[in-house]
């Protein structure tokens, strides 16, 4: 059984693979996903590779995903650092994380476990993951969200930046007011519980070609939970 401080310990002791980039590490392939390679200019987008890793872990970025982590609090979590320690803890660390990042040699640590009260009974399960990879799932966030938003439907709401459930609802007064009268409720059990990783990240390889991105998505995706003091592998589902 492996502790939280020994996970923080074997994080930290992982050795930072110095070459260039003809020979960084290479994750796997996802096989039969077309990949979009492009790069932006100021006249629009090429036929070059697409570097977003670098755009991800840009200052300005990392500062605006670390806001924002500040500004939503929240629960530590297996390493126990409380989100009001994060910024002194990166001013210490940050040239560290940000070396093993670039070089393909991150593991983020898994989240800790929580079972939360449903309103019409039973329980749902979150994830809490530890403050920094918070801030580098947010940051990843903030760089692939508009990649793939502008194919989402126009009648699509939910979790959208400039988007909310008020404005949701005021198109539901205008059908209203065209004489609709028929609501139809569908909800998929336990969806986010039983997302197919391999699937997943075939869809996100059609947009993203950085490979060392798509391998650091799919490590959150296996991160595993801290369930009970011991870490239970996950090959399904997003924590």
């Amino acid at each position: 059984m492996e502790s939280s401080k020994d996970m923080h310990r074997r994080q930290k002791i992982l050795k930072v693979k110095s070459c260039p980039d003809s020979e960084a590490v290479k994750p796997q392939e996802y096989q039969g996903a077309p990949s979009i390679s492009m790069t932006r200019t100021k006249t629009g987008l090429h036929g070059k590779e697409y570097q977003i890793l670098e755009e991800i872990l840009a200052r300005g970025n990392m500062l605006n995903a670390l806001r924002k982590v500040e500004a939503n609090k929240g629960a530590p979590g297996v390493d126990g650092m409380e989100v009001s320690s994060l910024r002194k803890h990166l001013k210490e660390e940050w040239r560290y994380i940000k070396s093993v990042l670039l070089s393909g040699t991150y593991i983020p640590m898994p989240v800790r476990e929580v079972e939360i009260p449903k309103p019409d009974g039973g329980v749902r399960t979150l994830g809490i993951p530890t403050a920094i990879d918070r801030m580098i799932q947010q940051a990843i966030s903030q760089k692939l969200a508009p990649i793939f938003d502008r194919d989402f439907s126009e009648a699509s709401y939910g979790f959208r930046a400039g988007r909310s459930a008020h404005q949701a609802v005021l198109k539901a007064k205008e059908y209203i007011e065209e004489g609709y009268r028929w609501v139809v409720d569908t909800d998929i059990e336990k969806f986010f519980d039983r997302v197919n990783h391999d699937m997943l990240m075939a869809r996100v390889a059609r947009k993203v070609s950085d490979k060392r991105v798509l391998k650091l998505v799919r490590s959150y995706l296996n991160a595993g939970a801290m369930v009970g003091g011991v870490v239970v592998e996950r090959y399904k589902g997003t924590p």
